[in-house]
Parts: C-alpha cells; structure tokens; sequence
C-alpha cells in the first residue's frame, strides 16, 4: 500500500517539464494556445491518474485483506444512500473540476477576431492552396517527396511525406485567421504544434487562428480520410520573423512579377515537339499522375483512362478547355490558375501523343487564352483566330523577359467587346472558381461570416462601386483585392454575372475596358 501511495504522489508531483520530454506524450507546441492545451492535457491526465490509483489502490486493498480465506464476510450496501449520494456527488465534482479549464481553453480556440493576417486554406485533392488576403499571394503547396522514395527505389528522407515545394509562410508574433474551405471532399487542416486542426469542408467555411511564439520548420498533414492519396498531402509551415517575413512579400510579389513577365514571353515562343514532350511529362507526372497513374491508365470506375480517349482524340481546344476548367461533378479540378498557358500546352501536347495516342499536335502556349478559355486550334501552322490580351503583336521569339516587357508596352492588341451570352458564360466560370468558396453557388453567402450578394447594395449601385471592391477588395473583411489574380476580362466578366444572376438581371455588360483606371 506504501508504494501505492508513493506512486501517487510521484505522479501528481512530477514537473510539467519532466512529462513534455516523455517520448509518447503530446508535444507541448510553439503557441500560446497550444501550451493551454498541453496544460489542460497534463491536469486531465494526472486526474484520470489520480482517480485509476485510488480506486485500484482500494480494489487490491480489498482483495487482499477481505478476503474469504481470511474469514471476511461480505458488507451489504444494498440501498444505502450514504453510498448512492457519494458516487454521484464525487464524479460531478471531479467532472466541474475537468470542465472548467477546458472551457477556457476552448473558448480560447475559437476567437480568430481581431487577427493581423487572414489566410484562406482551400483543400483539394491531393494539395493546399493558400491565399493570403491581406497581400494578394496564392500559390498552391504540393507534395515534394521524390517518386522513388514513395515506390521504394530510393532510402526515405528524414521527412518522408512531410515536405513539400512551397511551405505556408507566416510570421510570428502576429494573430494569423485561417478560413478553411474545400473544392471537392472534406479535408482537415492539421498541424500539432499550433494545436490547429480543422475540417475543411466544400460549400462551407470553418475558423481558426494561431499566434507562433517561436521561428521554426513545422509540419502537419490532412487528417480527415479524403480519398486514395489521403496520406500524400502534407502541411509545412516556416514562421519567420516579422522582418524576415517582410522581405519574404516584397520577393513573393518580385517573383509574380517576373512569373507574369516570363508568361508573357512564353506566348510569343515555339518549342519543339521533344521540348514540349519533356516539360509536358514532367507536369504530368507531378499534378496529374495520382488519378490517371503514370501510364495514363487511370483507375477503372473512378478515374478514367486517356490512353485513346474521347478528350484525348478529340478537338485540341475541347482538350484545354478540360485541362484549364476541370469538369464540374467529377474529380477533375481546373488548373487554370495552377499552371501557365506554356505548362498547360506542354501537359496537352504530352497526353496527345503518350501511351500510343501518337496524335502528332504540338499545343503551343499561344493557343492558350489567359482569360481561361481554350482557343479553337486545329493546326499549329495557323494563328489562333483570337489574341489573348496584352500579348505582345509579333511572330518572333522573344528571347528574354525584359524585351518581352519592352513589346508588350510598345503595343498591345485589344480584345473586342464581349455579348452578354460570352461575359455570362466566361463570368460563371470565373465565379465558381474564385468566388462560390464564400458566397456560395447560390449567392447567398453564409450569413454571419459572408455578405450575400442577391438584392446586395453593392450589386445593385453603381457598377464603378461594384468593380472597386472585386479589384480592390474591402478593408478589415474577408473580401480580398482580385487585381493580381484575375485578367482584365475575367473581372468584367464576373462582375457582369453578378449584376444579372440570381434574379437580378441588371442588363449591365462590363467590358475590360470599363476595367482600366481601377485599383491604380
């Protein structure tokens, strides 16, 4: 019974400090509020503890000493209310006790209000896609463990699964709002050492926050079952310090910059079959071999196959348009703002002619349209019928990113005006993909975290206020400025389908020149 005792006492004394080093204990974290958890988590264990010793303590002091051998007869309880009366009041007390600091905690965890940087998670699958709204940056984070290491060619590195190309970058020392939406499955945004982990799920958004107390490499994963490469879809995190993190926007917004730029040169380039078939393979083999395999076989039932496929020994233009757009009620998400129009050529060019389809076309990035929609391309030899806007009027290659910059500023080829049948289609396209995450399908948002737009005052006012806030976006909300991340035409476009969706058929056709002089 001493060392019973002993033990006891052990265990309700031993330092915080002692169990955060046990190896299979939970880690105390890099945040405030994971330390609350922590805390709460070590004061429920030494109770649960507590209780497993007292009452096994009683259990072999009985059996020991009361028992038949020994002449003990049993005591009668039967109905004693002594006894009913403890066994109630005791675990209620014990309950009031555990229940008080995990309120606090919890409460804690759920207030993101008054958060310096807001950042939008959207899950898919089988990668995140960031965007930070208060610096008009999004880029999408992928896996980035070598294929060898996954099929078992190659020893695993020290973070097998847990690396990826591009890490979350977020500074420390500031509250950071996490809004956390899906474009296909439920997903679950979880990383412990922020104790952060919350469903991502479509056509809804969740909350949290985090404040990091310490710079650092941390890492987490999807931990909600969301299909066959569930286990593929890591999270990395690198705070930085205040300044660093700074320096690190000012490179974001010079690297887009020189992205827009290099693009930009790209639609005035040909390449030739063997270069477009090298860098196609190379895409393929990162964004598009986890559903329809490396040999292009697909997984019958739930991804199709492109080895002789309708799409595939189809129109060139039908085939972007799939790979630019996705499909809606399938898998197959749109990569049009995941890859450039010289990627997506390469990627096209590539399913054409692998695995025997042997289709002979070389899609150049020219035959992509930056608005998002697939010219129609029959044969390379041939001009597209429709130039995409401020590319630069010449045939030949443009062989750096500085004269590529020089042409387009010398002269540019403005797009024609669009019907309204063309700003309508183009502008629901737009919406689906960069909108409906907030305010839904339907327009009508989530009440309490997003306006609805149906009957909405901005809507319904001037179309310069309407055109402001899509390009600008709204201080202190959720709306971000969508300057840097939609054309011209596209914020026409889905301005024009806001002001006549839903009912409100407005008969306002924006067109991309009513776009110039906003936001500058």
């Amino acid at each position: 019974m001493k060392q019973v005792l002993y033990s006891l006492l052990a265990l309700l004394f031993t330092p915080p400090i002692l169990a955060a080093d046990m190896p299979l204990n939970m880690t105390q974290g890099v945040t405030e509020i994971s330390g609350k958890v922590f805390s709460l988590h070590m004061t429920i264990l030494y109770i649960c503890c507590a209780i497993g010793v007292v009452v096994f303590g009683v259990m072999i002091y009985s059996i020991i000493n009361h028992r038949r051998s020994k002449g003990a007869v049993a005591a009668n309880f039967h109905e004693s209310t002594k006894v009913e009366i403890a066994w109630t009041v005791v675990p209620f007390v014990i309950l009031i006790i555990m229940a008080i600091p995990a309120t606090k905690t919890l409460i804690a965890m759920e207030d993101p209000s008054n958060a310096d940087i807001t950042i939008k998670v959207t899950g898919s699958q089988w990668k995140w896609h960031y965007s930070y709204f208060d610096h008009d940056i999004e880029f999408f984070s992928l896996l980035s463990t070598p294929r060898e290491q996954i099929e078992g060619t190659e020893a695993k590195g020290e973070n097998y699964l847990l690396e990826v190309d591009k890490p979350l970058v977020l500074p420390i020392n500031k509250k950071i709002r996490f809004l956390m939406t899906s474009d296909d499955v439920i997903h679950s945004w979880w990383v412990p050492a922020f104790a952060v982990k919350k469903d991502a799920n479509p056509g809804f958004i969740n909350e949290a926050w985090t404040r990091i107390d310490k710079p650092g490499t941390y890492r987490g994963q999807c931990a909600e079952l969301c299909g066959k490469d569930h286990g593929f879809m890591p999270i990395v995190v690198e705070a930085l310090s205040e300044a660093d993190f700074e320096s690190w926007i000012q490179d974001q917004k010079a690297q887009a910059s020189l992205a827009a730029a290099q693009a930009e040169a790209a639609l005035s380039q040909t390449l030739s079959m063997e270069e477009l078939m090298a860098q196609g393979e190379q895409i393929y083999m990162a964004r598009c071999a986890a559903c329809h395999q490396p040999n292009g076989a697909g997984l019958p039932g739930v991804f199709p196959s492109l080895i002789g496929s309708p799409i595939i020994k189809g129109p060139v233009s039908g085939h972007i348009d799939i790979v630019l757009n996705g499909k809606p009620g399938t898998a197959m998400q749109a990569f049009a703002k995941q890859l450039t129009a010289a990627e997506i050529a390469a990627v096209v060019t590539y399913e054409r002619n692998a695995w025997g389809n042997d289709s002979g076309d070389a899609v150049q990035a020219v035959d992509v349209n930056s608005d998002g929609s697939a010219i129609s391309v029959e044969s390379n030899t041939e001009a597209p019928t429709r130039l995409p806007a401020n590319l630069p009027e010449t045939a030949d290659v443009v062989p750096t990113v500085e004269s590529a910059v020089a042409a387009t500023a010398e002269k540019t080829v403005v797009l024609d005006d669009l019907t309204m049948e063309e700003l309508m289609a183009m502008g629901e396209k737009v919406y689906l993909t960069s909108c409906v995450a907030c305010h839904q399908a339907s327009g009508t948002g989530l009440p309490g975290a997003f306006p609805s737009l149906v009957g909405s005052p901005v809507i319904t006012g001037p179309v310069s206020d309407h055109l402001d806030i899509v390009i600008n976006g709204k201080a202190g909300t959720a709306m971000q400025a969508f300057s840097a991340q939609l054309t011209p035409q596209q914020l026409a476009a889905v301005v024009t389908y806001e002001r006549n969706a839903w009912g409100h058929n407005s008969g306002d056709a924006v067109q991309a020149s009513d776009v110039d002089g906003h936001g500058k």
